[in-house]
């Protein structure tokens, strides 16, 4: 419980030490009773007095025994006496408000509750220590410096504040512009570990696509048959690949069909592949080339070629391609495929565990307006534009960082951030 009263209601139904002998941060062990004077459940009690607590406010926390009977009369109790049920993210919320975390924080705490892998709960813990904050408030005071010298020059020119030279400013402004650039460079990975790297499997029927799924997540997912065109419909499952969270789908095979399901089918696959961060060309290397083995893939995709099928000879037409050779029926397929798909991954940059810092679609909304406001300042000045327009683009490019961390007038953005999260987190 969080608020200025907490200790108060929760001592008026809790028997044991006093409430005005409560250590801090120290554990009371009591009852919760009823208005009868029933004990409803043995617990213990915790108090936080503020500032010094999560939300800045005074907190009490209640540890209870588990059971959903136990902990709705606790609760009931507590509803009885004055407390209010908490909305969702209200508990975050609180403690933005009061100056104890900032908003990239904030949606740190999501990140991590909602973490698929390691990897993911790393970035989220980096990210909730403040090292993204740190940055951004960084290339913020920056940016008020630049935009608070320009701005003192034009409104009090009786000061004789120096201006400093067009090339001083310019170094300072690309500096940056540079340093937005990097944190935008970061978009990709945050995505991909937070909402797992788009991976389509795809290729001609009975190439080996199902299987290939199969033996990626380790157990039997899809129908695997001879015979051709078994999966009408995409499948999709998420793997942990040594902390990357892959978002596998597995695809129609792709041909020329009269059937209408099958036709919807391969249309679907046509979709994913367009929409794919990375294809898994799945080719059954026994078999001669076909037009089916000629997916269509837009140029500048992440496209990982396998040969299925290595347990059967080698058809002449694959001899000399780039791909990987593979049997989805050898005792080590897995691990081998595995270890080829993370290999590719980390030479192809998708995501880097040496620095973990990853903004959101959020944070990459307004820094590329920040990007786009401090190139059009650097483009003014180089112009020979008057100062007032220049410190305008400098104005600008400071608000949208500070939309990210919370440093504007941002209601908008904290009703959309916290209604995302689960009651009392």
């Amino acid at each position: 419980m969080s608020g200025p009263d907490a200790a108060e209601l929760v001592g008026s139904v809790f028997q044991g030490r006093k409430r005005g002998r409560w250590q801090p941060r120290t554990q009371h062990l009591g009852s919760i009773v009823d208005v009868s004077g029933e004990t409803i459940d043995e617990v213990l009690l915790t108090w936080f007095p503020a500032p010094a607590s999560f939300t800045g406010e005074e907190i009490v926390e209640i540890a209870c025994h588990g059971g959903v009977v136990v902990t709705k009369r606790l609760l009931d109790r507590l509803l009885e006496v004055g407390a209010e049920p908490a909305e969702p993210g209200e508990f975050s919320r609180r403690a933005f408000e009061n100056g104890r975390i900032d908003l990239t924080q904030a949606e740190a705490i999501m990140d991590l509750i909602s973490a698929q892998t390691e990897l993911a709960a790393r970035a989220a813990n980096e990210q909730l220590a403040g090292r993204l904050g740190k940055a951004l408030e960084a290339i913020r005071q920056d940016l008020i410096g630049l935009t608070a010298h320009l701005e003192a020059y034009i409104d009090f020119p009786e000061e004789d504040i120096d201006p400093d030279s067009s090339e001083v400013l310019e170094n300072r402004g690309k500096a940056i512009l540079q340093a937005i650039e990097k944190l935008l460079e970061t978009a990709d990975q945050g995505r991909i570990l937070r909402e797992g790297l788009r991976t389509v499997i795809a290729g001609a029927p009975n190439a080996g696509k199902s299987s290939l799924l199969n033996l990626l997540l380790g157990f039997d997912r899809a129908i695997v048959n001879e015979q051709a065109g078994t999966t009408r419909d995409t499948i999709e499952e998420v793997i942990n690949l040594e902390g990357i969270p892959i978002r596998l789908i597995d695809t129609a095979g792709i041909r020329d069909s009269s059937e209408a399901i099958e036709r919807q089918g391969i249309e679907r696959s046509r979709e994913q592949i367009s929409r794919a961060e990375l294809i898994l060309q799945v080719i059954d290397g026994s078999a001669p080339a076909s037009e089916a083995d000629a997916v269509e893939i837009s140029e500048g995709s992440r496209v990982l070629r396998i040969l299925n099928k290595s347990d059967l000879s080698l058809h002449p037409d694959w001899k000399g391609i780039e791909a990987i050779s593979l049997s989805c029926h050898s005792e080590n397929a897995a691990e081998e495929i595995r270890r080829h798909l993370h290999d590719f991954l980390t030479k192809k940059g998708a995501v880097s565990s040496a620095s973990l810092t990853a903004i959101n679609a959020r944070h990459q909304h307004c820094l590329s307006r920040a990007k786009k406001n401090a190139e059009r300042a650097l483009e003014n000045l180089a112009a020979g534009e008057s100062p007032e327009f220049i410190a305008l683009d400098l104005r600008a490019a400071l608000d949208a960082v500070g939309d990210v961390i919370g440093k504007t007038d941002v209601e908008e953005i904290l009703e959309e951030i916290f209604s995302t999260f689960c009651i009392g987190k």
